[in-house]
């Protein structure tokens, strides 16, 4: 290509490029799948510029059924669907990638479906061009460019059309989740009411009811049903959550230094969580103390916990019972609104990293939409722990991440947080005693500072640095990877030429000798060198007899030419440590 086809043809790329993140921006101002679906169509029709555009998403018998579609004349086309396995649609969904064909009715690589062939005869469909549709690496469903004479699709028709449908996808899943999110918080409410209709108990009851339905409607949360509940019933209110801490108090309780699970409270909590209804239990100053537990199903949500001096009523353990209902209502709608929030935190997560040092303008937008700035984002952690999934991790690194202005994700396979800090060191310490406390057992978690937007080089760095620490018998540990500065010839990739200098200057021969006649000299060098040069300790620990050993030992010499034991071996001594080191690191 010269330079002038190049100049015609590169404004004409930029349009399109514009105009594929303009109509992206557009799908994720929507919330209906069913106005998702049809703005895709829409705008994929006027992006790609064919006759005609459809969208195609598989049910729940893996037939791909046509859902939403611009251009199409036959009311038979709208409502057509594809058998599995069979036309273009079958081949897409099957490769996962993107294919196309001149003229549909010739194409003799594909598995015809006659009924859908007399569809597409009505419709005079020719040309077609086929995108998956992927969300989480998971096939949901295909894109379609079509004209109705023949034709070739160019590289570039393709990858634009490509790049639209994953933004697509992506849109279509966020409208799905928050449909589901839609329909699960209006059938709680449609649940709540029946629970209400039921509720014809005293005058009270009634009134406490409404007004902690009243407070929760108004936008309140866990502290105005606390400070509700407290003033009406009188004493004090407490709302844990399901590990027992504070969400909320209410109320002029006693100033006291028990904690809402030591003492009587953690005698009653127990009892209403094994019984599943409210409990109360009398303190040693007649102090009453009821509990109550808030659960969805089978799940433990959390506990409300109202003290006071007074014997509680039928009607006033009621009420408590209820108000648990509400709670659990507020904590529910949380929830799914912080999962939804955690998963798009890790989806940007991953695409600073993967799009790093670069970013974008609209990557900066959704940072800001959730109050982040990405400039300020100056520190990588990963974190692992023994017995511990990197999900698990990452649950608990999102809290602190929403804490923090980060974000937090898993990111090959690794628990990774992004966030701000001015000292890595100590806030690496922080992450990692908080993780440690939540799960009960060790943690190692490694943090590195990040310059010019490079998360991932410093993702990088973190992740090697931690399999280093790793193999040296870490365990329980949080250091900024300045701690592990002796061995960054390991990590540091931008090091790795001079790693491998050293090691070839080093060791170069004997690793030279391994790889060619399958020995194995360097590990019997680690290992005379972990046992101090005590054979007998070093014969034991490779598994071979004494002479075995001192023959391989004379091989070392002869190999690298000369009496390394009589000499200063402090260089063999490193270069052994470190090819360990990089063999421990190596993906």
């Amino acid at each position: 290509m010269n330079d002038r086809e190049d100049a015609n043809i590169r404004p004409g790329r930029e349009r399109e490029l514009a105009s594929l993140y303009a109509t992206a921006r557009s799908l994720t101002a929507l919330g209906d799948v069913d106005d998702v679906l049809d703005s895709i169509v829409r705008h994929a029709h006027d992006l790609i510029g064919t006759d005609f555009t459809y969208l195609s998403l598989l049910d729940d018998a893996g037939v791909l059924r046509i859902t939403a579609s611009e251009g199409t004349i036959s009311a038979g086309f709208r409502s057509a669907h594809i058998t599995p396995g069979t036309g273009l649609g079958g081949k897409v969904l099957e490769s996962r990638a993107a294919h196309w064909v001149g003229d549909y009715r010739t194409a003799g690589e594909l598995q015809h479906d006659p009924a859908f062939d007399a569809v597409v005869g009505k419709e005079g469909l020719v040309a077609l061009l086929g995108v998956p549709l992927l969300v989480r690496d998971e096939v949901i469903g295909a894109l379609f460019a079509a004209d109705r004479s023949e034709r070739r699709f160019r590289a570039d028709e393709i990858a634009l059309l490509s790049a639209f449908a994953d933004h697509a996808a992506i849109a279509l899943d966020n409208a799905r989740l928050y449909e589901e999110s839609r329909g699960a918080l209006a059938e709680l409410r449609s649940a709540y009411r029946t629970i209400e209709e039921q509720m014809v108990v005293m005058e009270r009851t009634q009134s406490v009811h409404e007004a902690l339905t009243g407070a929760v409607l108004a936008g309140g949360g866990p502290q105005v049903v606390a400070s509700e509940l407290a003033e009406r019933m009188g004493g004090e209110v407490v709302i844990l959550d399901r590990n027992g801490r504070l969400l909320a108090r209410g109320g002029a309780g006693e100033p006291s230094d028990e904690e809402p699970e030591g003492g009587m409270r953690a005698e009653v909590i127990k009892r209403a969580r094994s019984t599943g209804r409210a409990a109360t239990t009398t303190g040693a100053e007649g102090r009453r103390h009821s509990a109550a537990t808030i659960r969805a199903g089978d799940s433990l949500l959390g506990t409300v916990v109202w003290s006071q001096y007074q014997e509680p009523s039928a009607m006033d353990v009621r009420s408590l019972e209820l108000a648990t209902h509400v709670v659990g209502l507020l904590m529910l709608k949380d929830n799914a609104a912080a999962d939804a929030a955690d998963r798009l935190s890790g989806e940007l997560l991953t695409e600073l990293i993967v799009a790093s040092p670069h970013v974008s303008g609209t990557q900066r937008t959704r940072a800001r939409s959730r109050g982040i700035d990405l400039d300020a984002l100056d520190v990588v952690v990963t974190a692992e722990a023994d017995g511990g999934s990197a999900g698990e991790l990452v649950r608990h690194l999102h809290v602190i991440a929403r804490q923090e202005a980060g974000l937090a994700g898993e990111h090959l396979g690794h628990a990774t947080l992004i966030a701000a800090a001015a000292d890595a060191e100590g806030f690496a310490r922080t992450v990692q005693q908080r993780l440690r406390t939540e799960l009960g057992r060790p943690v190692v978690a490694i943090c590195e500072r990040v310059t010019g937007h490079d998360w991932a080089r410093a993702f990088s760095r973190a992740t090697r640095c931690m399999a280093v620490a790793r193999h040296l018998g870490w365990t329980d540990l949080g250091a900024a990877t300045d701690r592990f500065a002796l061995y960054a010839l390991v990590f540091d990739v931008d090091r790795k030429d001079e790693l491998d200098r050293f090691l070839t200057d080093a060791i170069g021969p004997l690793l030279a000798y391994d790889a060619g006649r399958s020995t194995e000299l360097v590990a019997t060098l680690s290992a005379y060198f972990s046992n101090d040069g005590h054979l007998r300790r070093t014969a034991d620990a490779l598994q071979v007899h004494l002479n075995t050993l001192l023959k391989r030992l004379e091989r070392i010499s002869a190999v690298l030419g000369h009496d390394w034991r009589a000499t200063d071996d402090l260089s063999l001594r490193l270069a052994v440590r470190l090819e360990g080191l990089r063999n421990a690191v190596q993906p």
